[in-house]
């Protein structure tokens, strides 16, 4: 199983509480040098997984390896070169961000208390390391989390719902580090059930439902859709609908953005013809037509489409 070009593998990998399996047979992939977003509802297992992955709980069946190291039996070794933030973040409060900082590198070495200053500059902290922890906000903690990991300058960091809670200013903010970290040559495993941001930072995502894995890779493979669709805006909708109902290049219709119409076109045939079909169409009928423009699927649309079919499966 192991891989050079792969910083986390799994196989088989499943996880049981009594008679409830957690995550169920794991197979997952994450390649060096990206930002990997780890998809699911509440629920679906990504922190279980994520705790076998750091050796905070045990597996019940399977094989994992992080950097290339097998875990548990090299567990050590691979957690020198990884930085994880599991769930929220947890700081002493009556502590300064600088001094909770020093804590942390107290049980890893000498050597670490030099990274404490660049470390704290580095996630825009410098100007509040003094303050107490206590006063910071949720976004300043989650960046004080992110510097504790910055101490072992990790090859991976893995990090739980690190937008949660955020206000947009700060998911701005993470999203700048994120990307920041993999040009720096990183991997990020990203956990996270906020789709639009997953699909705005990451190269690579999993999706994972009721403890399984159901589909991974890049997620510009993953929005690339089945079925051709195009957005059409018009100056009377009811019309329009009337008119592509009956168009032999139109699957299905459906609402929009901002008072457009999705179109699902039918078949296999080409996209560029389908659209001229539809706009002489709706002339024709005098119906007014102000946009006509293909529509890429979104990683929201993919995630829906995925779970709902397992959930119908099951």
């Amino acid at each position: 199983m192991a891989s050079t070009s792969h910083v986390v593998e799994t196989s088989g990998l499943t996880k049981r509480f009594g008679e409830r399996t957690a995550v169920r047979d794991v197979e997952l992939h994450v390649p060096s040098g990206v930002a990997f977003g780890f998809l699911g509802p509440n629920g679906a297992g990504k922190t279980t997984l994520i705790r076998m992955l750091l050796g905070l709980t045990s597996a019940s069946a399977g094989e994992m390896r992080l950097l290339g190291k097998p875990v548990p039996e090299e567990r050590a070794t691979a957690l020198k070169k990884v930085g994880a933030i599991v769930e929220e973040p947890r700081f002493h409060g009556h502590l300064t961000g600088r001094e909770n900082l020093r804590c942390a590198a107290a049980a890893r070495g000498h050597e670490t208390y030099a990274r404490i200053q660049p470390s704290l500059e580095r996630v825009g902290l410098a100007a509040r390391a003094d303050d107490r922890v206590k006063g910071y906000s949720l976004g300043m903690r989650q960046r004080l989390g992110i510097a504790r990991c910055l101490l072992s300058e990790p090859t991976l960091l893995i990090l739980d719902e690190p937008m949660n809670g955020l206000d947009p200013a700060g998911i701005l903010e993470m999203r700048g580090l994120i990307r920041a970290f993999v040009d720096e040559g990183r991997t990020v495993f990203l956990s996270s059930h906020l789709l639009e941001e997953v699909e705005r930072t990451c190269d690579q995502v999993a999706i994972i439902d009721r403890g399984q894995v159901v589909t991974q890779g890049a997620i510009a493979d993953l929005t690339q859709g089945e079925q051709a669709l195009l957005t059409i805006g018009v100056d009377d909708e009811a019309a329009a609908r009337r008119v592509l109902g009956s168009n032999g290049v139109v699957a299905a219709v459906a609402d929009g953005d901002e008072g457009t119409l999705r179109v699902t076109l039918a078949g296999d045939g080409n996209r560029r013809t389908a659209a001229a079909k539809i706009n002489r169409a709706l002339v024709e009928a005098g119906v007014a037509v102000h946009l006509l423009e293909p529509s890429r699927v979104s990683l929201e649309d993919r995630f829906l489409e995925i779970t709902s079919r397992l959930g119908d499966e099951q």
